[in-house]
């Protein structure tokens, strides 16, 4: 793994979760963006060199809907960057890890993403996340 890519929080209202983080950045996002397959929208802060994840459930199905309804809003994920997804997948799981998605699939921001569960990572989310250019 390369450095953290980003941290997902999970927000029951984008619009407004946009205003207040633009405030506390002093700058608007720069992009908005619907991973369909996940059922949620989303929308990117860069701050200095990190970048944050918002997230809202665009349906009561979607992982983001279950997570907030569960633990509320708050910090959902941290995503590593990586060279070679498919070969960090491998990796990890023949060091015990137990993954959610064992192929990697599309995700937001131009990226090939795959999660690791949570319950082999002391609770975190963890997701892994190749620039689809790379």
């Amino acid at each position: 793994m390369k450095k953290i890519e980003h941290i997902g929080i999970a927000v029951k209202d984008l619009e407004a979760s946009n205003a207040l983080f633009a405030g506390l950045f002093g700058k608007e996002h720069y992009k908005i963006e619907a991973v369909e397959s996940e059922g949620v929208m989303t929308s990117f802060f860069k701050a200095g060199p990190n970048k944050i994840e918002l997230l809202q459930a665009m349906n009561e199905d979607s992982p983001i809907a279950k997570f907030i309804e569960k633990k509320g809003e708050g910090i959902h994920h941290i995503a590593f960057a990586v060279d070679d997804i498919e070969k960090e997948i491998e990796r990890l799981k023949g060091e015990g890890f137990k993954m959610i998605h064992e192929t990697p699939k599309k995700g937001a921001d131009n990226k090939l993403i795959a999660f690791l569960h949570p319950k082999a990572t002391n609770g975190v989310l963890i997701e892994l996340c190749q620039d689809i250019d790379a």
